[in-house]
């Protein structure tokens, strides 16, 4: 292969019918086939569960999860293995996790040039890592699923008047006059995801994603005359390779018409998540909403119910570390969610914030030493880098982000450890949410195309940045020199 082509097999992506009857799903007591001790997939209702909407139609919600039983799965449970392989070999430093999207997807972006948007940026970015630091890049999107959010307070205050917070569009919606938890809206949330999937699929099939039409790079928008430069000859040189493959006819590999696009959201509202968990032929419960679900920071109570559901299904699965997580329960959590150490199984998403990075990932890897169970170490720069403007917008900063991000790949290192991936809230739209990069946003210019309903993203030009830095060290600086650049543009 041509060093940093992407390589990946053409995935069998269709899924056409449940491998189980549904009701076998929720077995109330003793285990599952082929599933840990005490576990089903109901299993999770003797627990404690925290960040639920509150339904007021208990029949209307029996109602809307039966339908949702009844449909087909999203995902295939071999994808989700193919997914976790992929991972595996993360874990040994041989491929790198790209995983990124929306903070909280919108059913009103469910068309055709939003996803678009998201497939080519996570393609673009993707190539620029490859190419840079040789490295397989295994492409995992917050999409097709990514609806709900953990809310700080269940009820905010709009002009003196106390209402229900938005949750996301699966649970309610953004407008004040429908603020009430709709059980309806979980059958939406599964056509929207499928409606997505089925489009990056045929982007696909179709050769959207083929390798030698990255089309409609846009550096436009990049204020450092060096830098864009230097992004350019990158770009041309990917250009000029793909381009020589093509000459003598090696363009006519597969692996090099398609990629493997994988899917995952926050697990957070359990019913749903339950509905979409089905039985393998082997005795394996998977979830097949998505290929993988990770646990939020706010709901990875040891004792809680989505540490209960996670335990017990086949998918890989991620966790949010943050400042608040004690050695002790990172201990106890992997023991528990990775019994049998299996590689590509579990992924810790760190998210320290800029200021406390250093102290806290080298406290939680020393932590894990002894333990002997292996995990994927990713970064999420932007979680722990919020803050709000004086009027009231939240924002993030760029180079806090950035920061992050260096000082998590240097700890790693420090400690013969490896970050063997990133975790980006983003979009392939140029939004104005984040403060800072190449673009040079000020926070003046948040007003300019603010939309997000939650957290900020990248825009597509940070995303394009983030991918650059991301590959200049990991190639230490060989194929991409940036280390005379700056991103200090806040």
């Amino acid at each position: 292969d041509l060093p940093g082509t992407p390589s990946f097999p053409t995935q069998s992506f269709f899924s056409f019918s449940r491998t189980m009857d549904n009701s076998n799903n929720k077995a109330s007591n003793g285990n599952a086939p082929g599933s840990p001790k005490g576990w089903n997939p109901s299993s999770w209702k003797n627990f404690e569960i925290l960040q639920q909407p509150e339904y007021s139609d208990a029949s209307k919600l029996e109602k809307a999860l039966d339908k949702v039983r009844s449909l087909p799965p999203l995902v295939h449970h071999k994808e989700v293995d193919s997914l976790k392989s992929h991972l595996a070999d993360a874990c040994l430093g041989k491929k790198f996790l790209l995983h990124g999207g929306d903070c909280a997807e919108r059913f009103q972006d469910c068309s055709k040039n939003p996803i678009e948007n998201r497939f080519k940026i996570m393609l673009q970015m993707s190539l620029i890592i490859i190419w840079g630091a040789r490295i397989p890049v295994i492409r995992l999107a917050r999409m097709a699923g990514q609806f709900a959010k953990p809310r700080s307070s269940p009820h905010e205050t709009v002009n003196g008047q106390k209402i229900a917070s938005f949750k996301g569009d699966n649970i309610n919606s953004f407008d004040l006059s429908a603020r009430e938890a709709d059980p309806d809206r979980l059958i939406q949330a599964y056509f929207h995801s499928a409606a997505t999937l089925n489009y990056v699929r045929a982007m696909i099939a179709g050769g959207v994603s083929n390798l030698h039409d990255p089309s409609k790079w846009n550096l436009n928008r990049i204020r450092d005359d060096d830098l864009r430069r230097e992004y350019e000859r990158v770009i041309d040189r990917i250009d000029d390779g793909l381009q020589f493959f093509q000459a003598i006819h090696a363009d006519q590999s597969e692996s090099l018409k398609s990629v493997e696009f994988f899917t995952s959201h926050e697990g957070l509202l359990l019913n749903y998540e339950e509905a979409l968990t089905e039985e393998s032929k082997t005795g394996s419960f998977y979830n097949v909403g998505a290929h993988y679900l990770w646990i939020g920071d706010r709901t990875r109570q040891i004792n809680g119910a989505h540490i209960e559901y996670f335990r017990g299904i086949q998918n890989p699965i991620g966790v949010k570390v943050g400042p608040s997580m004690k050695d002790a329960d990172l201990v106890e959590l992997v023991q528990k969610l990775n019994p049998h150490k299996e590689p590509g199984r579990l992924t810790l998403i760190t998210r320290y914030g800029s200021k406390n990075a250093a102290a806290l990932l080298q406290q939680h890897i020393v932590a894990l030493k002894n333990v002997d169970i292996p995990v994927l170490w990713v970064c999420d720069p932007c979680h722990g880098n919020t803050e709000t403007t004086t009027d009231g917008r939240k924002t993030r900063n760029f180079r806090n982000m950035m920061e992050e991000l260096m000082i998590t790949f240097d700890v790693h290192r420090s400690l013969g450890s490896h970050l063997g991936g990133v975790h980006l809230e983003l979009t392939g739209d140029d939004v104005t949410e984040c403060v800072g990069g190449s673009e040079a946003l000020a926070p003046e210019n948040l007003g300019l195309n603010y939309e997000t309903f939650c957290d900020p993203r990248l825009n597509y030009t940070q995303g394009i940045d983030m991918a650059f830095a991301i590959a200049d060290k990991l190639s230490l600086g060989k194929k991409i020199d940036l280390r005379s650049k700056s991103f200090d543009r806040s």
